[in-house]
Protein backbone atom coordinates (compact mmCIF):
# COMPACT_ATOMS: atom_id res chain seq x y z
CA UNK A 1 0.00 0.00 0.00
CA UNK A 2 2.92 2.24 0.66
CA UNK A 3 4.18 1.62 -2.23
CA UNK A 4 1.12 2.83 -4.19
CA UNK A 5 0.75 5.92 -2.39
CA UNK A 6 4.67 6.78 -2.98
CA UNK A 7 4.13 6.21 -6.59
CA UNK A 8 0.61 8.36 -6.87
CA UNK A 9 2.58 10.94 -4.69
CA UNK A 10 5.27 11.09 -7.76
CA UNK A 11 3.06 10.36 -10.53
CA UNK A 12 0.69 13.12 -9.82
CA UNK A 13 2.02 16.15 -10.40
CA UNK A 14 3.31 15.31 -13.89
CA UNK A 15 -0.48 14.30 -14.51
CA UNK A 16 -1.45 17.73 -13.36
CA UNK A 17 1.11 19.24 -15.40
CA UNK A 18 0.26 17.07 -18.63
CA UNK A 19 -1.36 19.91 -21.07
CA UNK A 20 -3.47 18.73 -23.56
CA UNK A 21 -2.98 19.88 -27.31
CA UNK A 22 -5.16 21.78 -28.47
CA UNK A 23 -5.78 22.00 -32.47
CA UNK A 24 -6.86 25.30 -33.81
CA UNK A 25 -8.64 26.40 -37.19
CA UNK A 26 -7.44 29.91 -38.19
CA UNK A 27 -10.83 31.42 -36.74
CA UNK A 28 -10.26 30.38 -33.32
CA UNK A 29 -7.57 33.36 -33.10
CA UNK A 30 -9.87 35.46 -33.64
CA UNK A 31 -12.05 36.70 -30.65
CA UNK A 32 -15.52 36.35 -30.20
CA UNK A 33 -16.35 39.86 -30.22
CA UNK A 34 -14.33 40.20 -33.34
CA UNK A 35 -16.07 37.12 -35.07
CA UNK A 36 -19.82 38.53 -34.48
CA UNK A 37 -18.69 41.54 -36.25
CA UNK A 38 -18.24 39.43 -39.64
CA UNK A 39 -21.21 37.81 -38.85
CA UNK A 40 -23.16 41.45 -38.50
CA UNK A 41 -21.31 43.39 -41.27
CA UNK A 42 -19.60 40.62 -43.43
CA UNK A 43 -15.88 40.52 -44.26
CA UNK A 44 -14.02 43.93 -43.83
CA UNK A 45 -13.19 45.11 -47.66
CA UNK A 46 -9.62 45.05 -48.10
CA UNK A 47 -8.57 48.03 -50.46
CA UNK A 48 -4.80 47.02 -51.70
CA UNK A 49 -4.38 50.86 -52.91
CA UNK A 50 -4.75 52.46 -49.86
CA UNK A 51 -3.27 51.78 -46.08
CA UNK A 52 -4.95 49.13 -44.40
CA UNK A 53 -3.42 50.10 -40.88
CA UNK A 54 -6.44 51.38 -39.34
CA UNK A 55 -8.84 48.44 -40.75
CA UNK A 56 -5.66 45.37 -38.91
CA UNK A 57 -5.57 47.32 -35.74
CA UNK A 58 -9.51 47.25 -35.41
CA UNK A 59 -9.96 43.69 -36.82
CA UNK A 60 -6.62 42.30 -35.45
CA UNK A 61 -7.16 41.46 -31.90
CA UNK A 62 -6.28 38.56 -30.25
CA UNK A 63 -7.44 35.72 -27.94
CA UNK A 64 -5.26 37.01 -24.22
CA UNK A 65 -6.57 33.11 -23.18
CA UNK A 66 -4.78 31.26 -25.47
CA UNK A 67 -1.54 32.35 -23.98
CA UNK A 68 0.37 29.61 -23.22
CA UNK A 69 -2.09 26.96 -24.52
CA UNK A 70 -0.19 23.79 -26.66
CA UNK A 71 -1.56 24.20 -29.93
CA UNK A 72 -1.67 22.34 -33.22
CA UNK A 73 -2.22 24.40 -36.36
CA UNK A 74 -2.22 24.13 -39.91
CA UNK A 75 -0.86 26.67 -42.51
CA UNK A 76 1.18 27.82 -44.96
CA UNK A 77 5.34 28.79 -44.45
CA UNK A 78 6.79 32.09 -45.16
CA UNK A 79 10.64 30.89 -44.47
CA UNK A 80 12.40 33.66 -42.65
CA UNK A 81 15.37 32.50 -41.06
CA UNK A 82 17.53 29.41 -41.71
CA UNK A 83 19.40 27.92 -44.19
CA UNK A 84 19.41 26.07 -48.09
CA UNK A 85 18.32 22.52 -45.16
CA UNK A 86 16.24 23.84 -42.71
CA UNK A 87 14.41 26.89 -41.71
CA UNK A 88 14.14 28.00 -37.77
CA UNK A 89 11.98 30.89 -38.04
CA UNK A 90 9.28 31.66 -40.21
CA UNK A 91 5.74 33.20 -40.55
CA UNK A 92 2.52 30.77 -40.46
CA UNK A 93 -0.40 32.20 -42.44
CA UNK A 94 -4.02 30.86 -43.18
CA UNK A 95 -3.86 30.68 -47.54
CA UNK A 96 -1.03 30.49 -49.97
CA UNK A 97 0.60 33.71 -50.67
CA UNK A 98 -0.22 35.84 -47.60
CA UNK A 99 1.99 38.49 -46.94
CA UNK A 100 3.61 38.07 -50.23
CA UNK A 101 0.51 40.23 -51.54
CA UNK A 102 -0.11 43.40 -50.14
CA UNK A 103 -1.90 43.91 -47.78
CA UNK A 104 -1.03 41.67 -45.32
CA UNK A 105 -3.91 39.58 -43.14
CA UNK A 106 -4.28 40.85 -39.79
CA UNK A 107 -2.04 40.56 -36.49
CA UNK A 108 -4.73 37.82 -35.36
CA UNK A 109 -4.13 35.28 -38.60
CA UNK A 110 -0.12 35.62 -38.94
CA UNK A 111 2.15 33.13 -36.23
CA UNK A 112 5.39 33.97 -36.07
CA UNK A 113 7.42 30.63 -35.52
CA UNK A 114 10.47 30.09 -34.12
CA UNK A 115 11.54 26.37 -34.72
CA UNK A 116 14.81 25.84 -33.48
CA UNK A 117 15.62 22.55 -34.00
CA UNK A 118 15.38 23.41 -37.61
CA UNK A 119 12.37 22.28 -40.39
CA UNK A 120 13.59 20.43 -43.29
CA UNK A 121 13.05 22.98 -46.00
CA UNK A 122 11.42 20.40 -48.31
CA UNK A 123 8.29 19.46 -45.87
CA UNK A 124 7.36 23.07 -45.66
CA UNK A 125 5.87 23.68 -49.53
CA UNK A 126 2.33 22.33 -48.65
CA UNK A 127 0.15 23.10 -46.24
CA UNK A 128 1.38 21.40 -42.25
CA UNK A 129 0.85 21.63 -38.52
CA UNK A 130 2.79 22.90 -36.88
CA UNK A 131 2.86 22.20 -33.06
CA UNK A 132 4.22 24.10 -30.07
CA UNK A 133 3.83 26.75 -27.27
CA UNK A 134 1.58 29.03 -28.77
CA UNK A 135 2.29 33.33 -26.57
CA UNK A 136 0.10 35.69 -27.30
CA UNK A 137 2.67 38.42 -28.12
CA UNK A 138 3.09 41.31 -31.11
CA UNK A 139 6.23 40.42 -33.76
CA UNK A 140 6.76 42.99 -36.07
CA UNK A 141 8.18 41.95 -38.79
CA UNK A 142 9.15 43.69 -42.42
CA UNK A 143 6.43 41.47 -43.72
CA UNK A 144 3.61 41.78 -41.23
CA UNK A 145 3.14 42.31 -37.67
CA UNK A 146 2.49 39.06 -35.89
CA UNK A 147 -0.56 38.49 -32.86
CA UNK A 148 0.80 35.39 -31.72
CA UNK A 149 4.52 33.66 -31.27
CA UNK A 150 4.53 29.93 -31.57
CA UNK A 151 7.29 28.20 -29.78
CA UNK A 152 7.44 25.28 -32.57
CA UNK A 153 8.41 21.76 -31.58
CA UNK A 154 7.30 19.74 -33.95
CA UNK A 155 5.97 19.68 -37.83
CA UNK A 156 3.73 17.35 -39.08
CA UNK A 157 2.24 16.94 -42.63
CA UNK A 158 -1.30 17.99 -42.72
CA UNK A 159 -4.31 15.49 -43.53
CA UNK A 160 -8.03 16.93 -43.64
CA UNK A 161 -8.64 14.58 -40.46
CA UNK A 162 -6.42 16.86 -38.32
Amino acid sequence: MKFVLILLCCWLPFVANAQETLTLDWIDLIPEKERQLFDQQGMPFVDHENDQTALQKRMGTVRPELDGSEVKIPGFVIPLEGDENTITEFLLVPYFGACIHVPPPPPNQIIYVKFPKGAPVQQLWDVVYVVGKLNVQTVEHELAETGYLLHGTLIEEYDDAG
